[in-house]
């Protein structure tokens, strides 16, 4: 098999890995802010269930919450969940990436200095208009390197929708390289995440220089 073939075969899985890597942010970037807010709650009994979430989900292997997710269902309630796999694979990299998204926005949100909810209370702003308007904005330029380093991590994980047998540009490339007892599959699926990165690591770039004004 030819380098061309097998990066056309490849290449009918990049639309599963785009799949997997922007369904992801969807949920997870709003889903992380709200993992944040409850975390951040004055109601402890809240804040504690929510710092068990954050812990539970950062603290065990993706792998596994990727098979708890799609076969779990199945064991516990008799619910095929599988048939669809991109449905499980999705929920489980959203309810991960929250975790890491909510704990990024938690540390951006208690930088800014209380000076400012002070300031906009005088003004006359309520507390979700003194967040909206002036907190979030500046809250995410500053966490803008950190949900970087994030989103180049996720388009590198989605990788890991192999554990359920889901077809997406890796698990191709495995099978090919199995197939055709060669590691050049391999090599093409680097090659495919590097760019990937890198497209990745400009647009937030851009995002990042539009933010500037911030300063």
């Amino acid at each position: 098999m030819t380098i061309l073939t097998m990066m056309s075969k490849m290449s009918e899985g990049l639309g599963r890995t785009c799949a997997i890597f922007f369904l992801t942010l969807l949920f997870a970037l709003p889903l992380g802010l709200v993992v944040a807010k409850l975390r951040m709650s004055r109601n402890k009994i809240i804040s504690a269930v929510t710092k068990a979430y954050i812990s539970i989900l950062r603290g065990t292997p993706l792998m596994l919450q990727l098979l708890a997710v799609t076969y779990g269902p199945y064991y516990l309630f008799g619910i095929n969940v599988a048939k669809e796999k991109l449905i499980p694979v999705v929920i489980a990299f959203s309810l991960n990436y929250a975790a890491y998204f909510a704990e990024i926005y938690r540390g951006g949100i208690e930088s800014i200095s209380i000076g400012q909810y002070e300031a906009a209370e005088v003004l006359g702003y309520s507390k979700t208009q003194c967040f909206n308007r002036i907190i979030l904005p500046q809250v995410i330029k500053r966490i803008i390197p950190a949900v970087t380093n994030e989103v180049v991590t996720l388009v590198k994980d989605t990788s890991m929708a192999f554990t359920v047998a889901y077809q997406e540009m890796f698990t191709i490339g495995k099978q090919i390289a199995n197939s055709q007892t060669s590691f050049m599959p391999f090599v093409i699926a680097g090659v495919f995440y590097f760019v990937f990165n890198a497209i990745v690591g400009w647009v937030m770039g851009r995002i990042e220089k539009r933010l500037n004004y911030y300063r």
